[in-house]
């Protein structure tokens, strides 16, 4: 088994316009895919991100505070997973709760250094 980060992309739901009730809808089907794959034993960790951040870059440290306006999709959160392959871990994000707002997962492997 090799460890894969999945990245979760998307928009921010409260942009969307959900309303709470939709948003608490939306993490009762999060929770649902976590107790899954923890039961399965297929999540080591994973968490959401705070939507923003600080970007630093370049030689003089250059510091840009999020939201980034280059970035079109918000980095929601993120799992580290067992799977065999990446058709495995694919396999793993075949429920992932966003796709059908247009939701994307970036899934890659871990690098190992021996």
């Amino acid at each position: 088994m090799k460890d894969f980060m999945i990245i979760f992309l998307g928009a921010d739901y409260a942009e969307m316009g959900l309303s709470p009730e939709q948003i608490q809808e939306r993490m009762g089907k999060w929770f649902a895919w976590n107790t899954k794959m923890r039961e399965q034993g297929i999540v080591k960790h994973g968490d959401a991100l705070v939507p923003g951040g600080r970007r630093v870059s370049g030689e003089n440290r250059t510091v840009t505070d999020g939201p980034f306006i280059e970035s079109k999709e918000l980095i929601g959160g993120y799992y580290v997973i067992k799977a065999e392959d990446y058709d495995g871990a694919m396999k793993v994000c075949e429920d992932y709760p966003d796709y059908d707002l247009g939701g994307t997962v970036e899934i890659r492997e871990v690098m190992v250094f021996n």
